[in-house]
């Protein structure tokens, strides 16, 4: 079980509230994906399933802990293509224009400044690269962060475009989510 804001996220529950496959359906073999906020890996190793020996994932969370358990889950499977890192978003930029695909999973509004996060998106991201920033949808649900602290669509869209990116889509993922696909602008 992966911790996420105070509250237990399993599999099981991940996938009752919105499909990854279908959120990670552009993603292929031979790719580089970036999970920021990646927790203990749910996404990351779903990501170095479909990316394979050839693709690479690079993770990164503040929680040393979640980093170490998806060390172990990573080992676990076999899978060798995870660079894991525990530290900060707004310190960590893996590559320059080297990563196929940025990913974050309902953590936007839990970094100290999300616009620092996104523009080390920016310099991450290739031209051809796309961002997904799948979210909770700003409202009480019983669970997960309080609806004050979450970002809505628009909110979240126009924190991409100030970080230099072209929102492209904004669509449900579910009852509780949404996803902001985006690419990056020259």
């Amino acid at each position: 079980m992966g911790c996420h804001g105070g509250f237990n996220l399993d599999e099981a529950t991940r996938r009752s509230w919105y499909n990854p496959d279908v959120i990670l359906q552009n993603l292929h073999s031979g790719m580089t994906f970036a999970d920021v906020g990646c927790g203990d890996g749910f996404f990351s190793i779903l990501a170095a399933k479909k990316v394979g020996d050839k693709g690479v994932v690079y993770a990164v969370d503040i929680d040393s802990s979640a980093i170490a358990k998806l060390k172990t889950k990573a080992k676990a499977e076999g899978l060798r293509n995870i660079v894991a890192r525990a530290g900060a978003a707004e310190d960590i930029v893996f590559c320059k224009a080297c990563v196929d695909f940025v990913f974050y999973s309902m953590v936007l509004h839990d970094f100290t400044d999300p616009e620092i996060v996104l523009r080390n998106a920016k310099q991450m991201i290739k031209p051809s690269g796309q961002l997904l920033d799948l979210d909770w949808k700003k409202m009480e649900n019983g669970f997960g962060p309080p609806a004050q602290i979450r970002f809505s669509e628009d909110q979240a869209s126009g924190l991409l475009r100030n970080a230099g990116f072209q929102v492209v889509d904004v669509r449900d993922a579910g009852s509780y989510h949404y996803v902001v696909s985006a690419k990056p602008l020259p």
